[in-house]
């Protein structure tokens, strides 16, 4: 038998005749137009994750390293992942070049990001050149797409490992196949994940706790790749969320962020209970963790009940993030959006009304497939209306396999880069105005850790999402502390510590 992580001489030679053999035999890829058809199918729930006797020694006297790209989803994945690997006796390491396990933990959202994962792979092919006993992964969202699993298979012969975001309670089980296997592990599921609970998690620090309360998205805008990387809407059941927010609260967590691509469709797969966010968020908010924030929502499924709980306040906190997309209602429906402009503005007033000191965050595009001067003039317009506090804005870019990449893409590059030129002043001028807003006022700030410019400067967030830098004592981190602001800049806040005795809230 061949030594753990040992290529055989004879797999090194294969040739790309003898993959399109293999993917006819054992392999077969995601495919895209299965799952636009997905259905009702039954979701199962596995409550007793556990690695197997056999496979907890396996990484004994053996490092491993995770690079994660992409979204809060991908991180609170890469926690899972590296609590499994800690559970088969494999130790972190920060240091790739002492790594005997590397998994890179990818995004599909934009072909950029995709881009820097296959530079990395390229990068990586020395190291395996170098250790053949070094096994390479590649696991999340870019490895539920059809294309990029073939690309991986057939260019990038330094990979062992490809799993997609339904298979990760499976890892153990990769891991020693790809260990003693002739050939490189696929194990990409087309079919809908389950939900596993129990699953094993390394956190970072205990100051903030991603907790995944559902899986998927079924909205199918046309520019976006996610409900085929993530699956359907699954949600988890309420009782396994709250308490898992109460661990986290008894382990001194000060703030939980609840997750899901579609979080506020929270519920509504449920058959047997009528039960969605709004309730779940009405009784998180009676357990004693100082901030729970949640992300991302979708404007259509934003009720009303949500906001009269949100509204409670409390841990609550008043930052919501929006995505609106684009301002004008005829784009709106050529990226499937499935509401008006009028609908938006309607649902932010709402929100003001209930929430006064409400802070919005949204992502936009420009440049869709025949989006008009005057349309992103509406964009525009519904900025300033809304006044965001801050914006992530992006130039569309097709992602092969969604129907807006079927449209002719016919809105030149240069006229993007100057519509998002413009886009991002008006969203600068809004942000800066906002901020100063806070000039000579005291904020609660989570103290989160040192500035990435300055160790000298401590750096947290409000509870309205407000980035606040101050000079303070390293034993502040990880507590909620008062801070006078003396100086506002277009993304960040600057102070002083309100009672530097006291410090605390």
């Amino acid at each position: 038998m061949n030594q753990p992580g040992s290529t055989p001489a004879k797999d090194k030679e294969k040739t790309t005749k003898d993959y399109a053999s293999y993917f006819q035999t054992t392999y077969q890829p995601p495919s895209l137009k299965d799952a636009k058809k997905r259905g009702k199918e039954q979701i199962n729930i596995v409550k007793d994750f556990a690695v197997d006797e056999d496979l907890k020694k396996i990484g004994a006297g053996k490092k491993f390293y995770i690079r994660t790209y992409g979204c809060q989803m991908n991180e609170h994945d890469t926690e899972v992942m590296a609590g499994i690997l800690s559970d088969m006796s494999y130790e972190a390491t920060t240091d790739m070049k002492e790594a005997d396990l590397i998994l890179l933990n990818t995004c599909a959202i934009r072909e950029n990001a995709e881009n820097k994962v296959f530079g990395e792979l390229g990068h990586l092919k020395p190291m395996k050149v170098e250790n053949p006993d070094l096994l390479i992964g590649v696991c999340g969202c870019m490895s539920q797409e059809e294309s990029v699993v073939n690309k991986l298979l057939k260019t990038y012969d330094q990979v062992d490992m490809i799993f997609g975001t339904h298979n990760i309670h499976r890892l153990p089980q990769i891991v020693k196949e790809a260990y003693f296997s002739k050939e490189r592990v696929v194990e990409v599921w087309s079919k809908e994940g389950d939900i596993v609970e129990n699953l094993p998690r390394v956190r970072k620090g205990n100051i903030q706790g991603w907790v995944n309360i559902m899986y998927g998205c079924d909205k199918f805008c046309t520019y976006c790749i996610v409900p085929y990387t993530r699956g359907k809407e699954r949600s988890r059941r309420p009782e396994d969320i709250i308490e898992e927010v109460r661990h986290l609260a008894r382990n001194g967590y000060q703030e939980v962020t609840l997750l899901g691509q579609n979080v506020n469709a929270y519920g509504k797969d449920f058959e047997d209970i009528e039960y969605g966010l709004g309730d779940l968020m009405d009784e998180i908010r009676k357990i004693d963790i100082p901030r729970v924030r949640f992300t991302t929502s979708h404007p259509r499924d934003f009720d009303d009940h949500l906001i009269e709980v949100l509204a409670k306040g409390g841990n609550l906190v008043e930052h919501i993030h929006l995505p609106v997309q684009h301002g004008n209602s005829d784009i709106l429906k050529l990226m499937a959006r499935k509401y008006t402009r009028e609908h938006f503005l309607e649902l932010a007033g709402k929100i003001k009304n209930a929430i006064p000191n409400a802070s919005f965050t949204t992502d936009i595009i420009v440049g869709f497939p025949n989006e008009t001067e005057e349309q992103f003039q509406d964009t525009l317009s519904l900025v300033k209306e809304v006044e965001f506090d801050a914006a992530y804005s992006f130039i569309y870019s097709p992602r092969e396999g969604t129907p807006a990449a079927k449209m002719k893409d016919n809105v030149p590059h240069e006229v993007k880069k100057d519509r998002l030129q413009r886009l991002n002043a008006v969203l600068n001028e809004i942000s800066l105005r906002k901020n100063q807003a806070y000039l000579d006022t005291v904020v609660e700030v989570l103290v989160e850790g040192e500035s990435k410019k300055n160790p000298e400067v401590l750096s947290g967030h409000t509870a309205s999402n407000k980035v606040v830098n101050f000079r303070g004592p390293k034993h502040l981190i990880g507590k909620i502390v008062k801070v006078h602001i003396t100086d506002a800049k277009t993304w960040t806040l600057s102070g002083d510590l309100a009672d530097e005795k006291a410090g605390v809230v």
